[in-house]
């Protein structure tokens, strides 16, 4: 993790990683190596047959091993888990060879594409996998530009998913519009049991829309909305709707002008007693 490898100790370490038997788990996180280095890299995650977590975050990958990489992965039947944070994925034609493999692979259970700025078009390759994908349980989109337009493809997929069960969509730059369409989704979602929306402003209307699915919804355990903008009014909405649902046990509300009178009503108006409220 966060070191200069050189192609050539790149090579060293994929011929260990080839020949291994027992390593589950590779953090490569934030490493610095040349185009050749990370090919010999992939070709030894090709041969491998027991890790199941790789965290490849930081390192910049060039467009040629990203489609080397998802051709790997749609072949590759022990990878559970994929860390791409921070990536540099910003074109459509990479973000749409990650898409191809997660419409294959039939392991893989999280897909971290943190800041990698997919914007629409790459969400949108991304949702389209989505449809045939039935084992990806968690997904981090989180700073990857989507807005409002991207949140409906993904809403859509929302509304029927049986196996998603953490959904990242925080810093995003979705508004009420984003927000009422998760929450028609989540209104008939009966899997996903925890949602991120930090740092998007959706404002005491997109609270509104949340409040009103949190009292249909009975599966969401755990909800972020810190810095959301929804103020007191936002505030409201949601103390109304926590009179009546009982699954939800973390709530994250801090950094939205609350202030404590409201804060103690949230507090007294909760059914469950169970939940943490967060200001």
């Amino acid at each position: 993790m966060y070191n200069t490898i050189t192609d050539e100790a790149a090579k060293h370490l994929a011929d260990a990683l080839g020949n291994s038997t027992t390593l589950t788990a590779l953090d490569l996180s934030g490493n610095t190596m040349g185009d050749a280095g990370m090919k010999h890299l992939l070709d030894a995650l090709r041969n491998n047959t027991t890790l199941a977590t790789f965290d490849f975050s930081g390192n910049e990958i060039d467009a040629e091993n990203v489609q080397y990489l998802a051709d790997i992965l749609q072949n590759n039947t022990t990878l559970s888990e994929l860390d791409l944070w921070k990536n540099e994925i910003e074109s459509e034609g990479r973000a749409q060879d990650l898409a191809n493999a997660l419409r294959n692979n039939t392991t893989l259970t999280n897909f971290h594409l943190r800041a990698n700025r997919i914007g629409v078009e790459g969400a949108q390759h991304v949702v389209d996998a989505l449809r045939n994908n039935k084992t990806l349980t968690q997904l981090d989109l989180s700073y990857d530009l989507l807005g409002d337009k991207a949140v409906q493809g993904l809403a859509d997929i929302l509304r029927n998913s049986k196996t998603l069960t953490t959904l990242d969509l925080s810093y995003n730059s979705i508004v009420a519009t984003g927000a009422q369409q998760l929450a028609d989704a989540l209104k008939h979602n009966t899997a996903l049991i925890d949602l991120n929306l930090y740092g998007n402003e959706i404002e005491s209307e997109g609270a509104q829309y949340l409040a009103d699915a949190l009292r249909e919804n009975t599966t969401l355990s755990k909800l972020y909305l810190y810095g959301s903008k929804i103020g007191n009014e936002g505030a409201q909405y949601l103390a109304d709707a926590l009179k009546y649902n009982t699954t939800l046990t973390e709530l994250s509300l801090s950094n939205n002008g609350i202030d404590e009178a409201t804060q103690h009503m949230m507090e007294t108006a909760k059914k469950n007693t169970k939940l943490v409220i967060d200001f």
